[in-house]
């Protein structure tokens, strides 16, 4: 299908890649992956014919029908469904020509042109475009909506639904996933498993790479090598060739010590056992990925809280939503430090309504909302990157937006903060506005961290975020101690931080018994129903009826809350009393402890050892007991 041979390609004076020879054979479908600006996205252009290599040569068959996304899109009076419908080249030229044979009564000629057109599928095209847009998130009444009235994110769909509406041979798709969320991602990988043709495509979202690619190409130091399998497969390739590197060993085992505590205390729980089970899967990846991005630039950590009081934030029976629209209502929820809840739910459903609530930007319709006196919220949301100051720099945001904490740092400090989240040398001192979405993404997350909240809410964190970022993202909320709300499609990132799941939908938000593979199984079940009409399909609940489910939800909430609170709270202390005790423990592994210079501080070290052991041990009965009165209740 494709055939890179000797291939060297620059952009300006930079060699982004040299002496490249590969082949990428019909029907594959190949994962893109490497460092932002490694030359990813040249490699489509090249592709495409919008640059030529500056040495060897691509060869591909002649009349292949290659699609590919736009990275612009005009704003038309065009009906959405139409402009998806213009993907289909050919049905749109065979379209055209019927128009002026009828012009022309040519008869004879509109007969082949019908028969072509039915061969095309143009009597089902518009039923295919409308199942790519619903996909994608787009209700029926999209459809036939101007172009011009989506907003950027819903026009980057629509291209998209118009590149998957080409009936192509070359599928081109640079990072896809942007824009959408779990449900439309979970949508298009499946739709790109049964794609027929060739699929060449970037993406930085590690298990939707894993699901939909069967060949890697790996771009680094100007070389671009291609390995066989998934993206998982890819990393353990790459991790066997770094097997060699002694900080690799180092660096593996800080990412694996983040989950042990969580899993050794409740895989045994019935009330945490899927979450537990999870994190195992994930911890069982992590051992086999972590060499493969042991030289990655990105390693940082989210500075830790001044204040930690509990709960953070409660709320009770409260409705929201937009002028007198409510979207969601009889929200009840308690948040206390160490919680790690992330928000699921179909597009639309409410959780950046829910999001904008948490973090005070919506004032609820009723109900009650109580914030600790010390109560301090970190909000990153997509909107936030467009707030930058365009003509001012990173170290300039962070004196200005970082508080008392900045305006005392020395400017070595301030660039070394900034240093672990990639902007180094003079790059902290350019304006932000021709950064990447990457960098400013990165920038609006320093922002946050460097404000120490103890509540950290994060809407789709994760959009223009690269592999080795996202890595580093989700170690970091694994280290932190403050509450963590997430909504993302990263899936990865999700298994790795969230311990609690909540469903918004339907005007609810209400914890969601599984595991994000369980979602997913729920998800198709709907989409499979809403999609046959099937007549069994949940139908909408009575006034009286969904009143007296309220209460009932609302009352069981009030039961669950002060135990899941406990059990934070119990946890929390459980994990600072094993640091004291690990610090303890690496005390009396010096030798110098055992001399006889040193036998009153070994004796104060066994002493707290024996007292540490003591304190564990309470709390973790406390745990047990407050574990089994939770499952006892959610049995109930």
């Amino acid at each position: 299908m494709l055939s890179f041979s000797s291939l060297a390609l620059r952009r300006g004076p930079r060699l982004l890649i040299s002496d490249a020879s590969f082949t990428v054979y019909r029907g594959e479908k190949v994962g893109i992956v490497g460092a932002n600006g490694c030359g990813k996205s040249s490699l489509l252009s090249l592709v495409l014919g919008e640059l030529q290599p500056d040495a060897g040569n691509v060869d591909y068959p002649s009349q292949l029908v290659v699609a590919h996304v736009a990275q612009e899109l005009d704003a038309t009076e065009r009906p959405a469904i139409e402009f998806v419908m213009d993907g289909d080249e050919e049905l749109r030229a065979t379209e055209a020509a019927i128009a002026q044979a009828e012009e022309n009564n040519a008869g004879v000629k509109l007969g082949e042109l019908h028969a072509r057109y039915a061969a095309l599928g143009g009597y089902d095209a518009r039923s295919r475009a409308g199942k790519l847009m619903h996909g994608l998130g787009f209700s029926a009444a999209d459809e036939a909506r101007s172009v011009n009235a989506f907003s950027g994110g819903w026009r980057v769909r629509l291209n998209v639904a118009q590149a998957l509406m080409c009936r192509s041979d070359l599928l081109l798709l640079d990072e896809p996933t942007n824009h959408l969320d779990l449900d439309a991602v979970i949508w298009l990988e499946q739709w790109l498993r049964n794609y027929p043709g060739t699929l060449l495509m970037i993406a930085h979202d590690r298990e939707f790479l894993d699901r939909t690619v069967n060949r890697v190409v790996h771009i680094e130091n100007g070389a671009a090598k291609i390995y066989s399998g998934n993206y998982s497969a890819f990393e353990e390739q790459r991790a066997s060739q770094l097997a060699q590197q002694q900080s690799m060993f180092e660096r593996q085992q800080r990412e694996i010590k983040h989950m042990m505590g969580f899993i050794e205390r409740f895989k045994a729980k019935a009330s945490k056992a899927k979450q537990a089970q999870s994190r195992v899967k994930a911890l069982e990846r992590m051992e086999k990925i972590a060499p493969a991005h042991v030289d990655s630039q990105f390693e940082f950590t989210f500075l830790p809280p001044q204040k930690l009081p509990q709960p953070l934030l409660a709320l009770e029976k409260q409705s929201v939503g937009y002028g007198e629209r409510i979207v969601l209502e009889n929200i009840s929820m308690t948040i206390s430090p160490g919680s790690r809840i992330a928000l699921l739910g179909r597009n639309g459903a409410g959780k950046s309504t829910m999001m904008k609530l948490l973090a005070g930007e919506l004032t609820a319709f009723d109900g009650r909302r109580t914030e600790a006196r010390d109560l301090k919220i970190g909000y990153f949301a997509q909107h936030q990157l467009e707030q930058l100051t365009v003509d001012d720099s990173p170290i300039g945001h962070l004196k200005r937006l970082g508080g008392d904490a900045a305006a005392k740092a020395t400017e070595q400090e301030l660039r070394s903060f900034l240093g672990s989240f990639g902007f180094s040398g003079d790059r902290v001192f350019e304006p932000v506005g021709p950064f990447s979405g990457g960098e400013k993404a990165r920038l609006v997350l320093a922002l946050v961290s460097y404000l120490r909240p103890n509540l950290l809410l994060l809407d789709e964190p994760t959009n223009h975020l690269d592999l080795e970022m996202r890595q580093a993202l989700a170690m970091a909320l694994q280290d932190y101690e403050a509450a963590v709300v997430l909504v993302s499609h990263d899936r990865h990132l999700l298994r790795a931080v969230a311990d609690d799941l909540i469903l918004v939908d339907q005007g609810r938000a209400q914890p969601f018994d599984g595991d994000l593979d369980d979602y997913a199984k729920w998800f198709q079940t709907r989409e499979e129903a809403e999609t046959s009409g099937d007549e069994n399909a949940p139908t909408a609940l009575s006034a009286e009826q969904k009143k007296q489910r309220k209460r009932e939800e609302a009352e069981r909430r009030n039961r669950l809350s002060p135990l899941r609170a406990d059990i934070a709270r119990l946890e929390k202390q459980l994990a600072k009393l094993e640091q004291e005790r690990g610090t303890v423990e690496t005390a009396l592994a010096e030798p110098d402890i055992y001399n006889p210079s040193s036998k009153q501080k070994l004796q104060e070290l066994l002493q707290k050892q024996t007292q540490l052991k003591r304190d564990i041990s309470d709390v973790e009965t406390a745990w047990l007991a407050a574990s089994e009165k939770l499952e006892a209740e959610l049995a109930s």
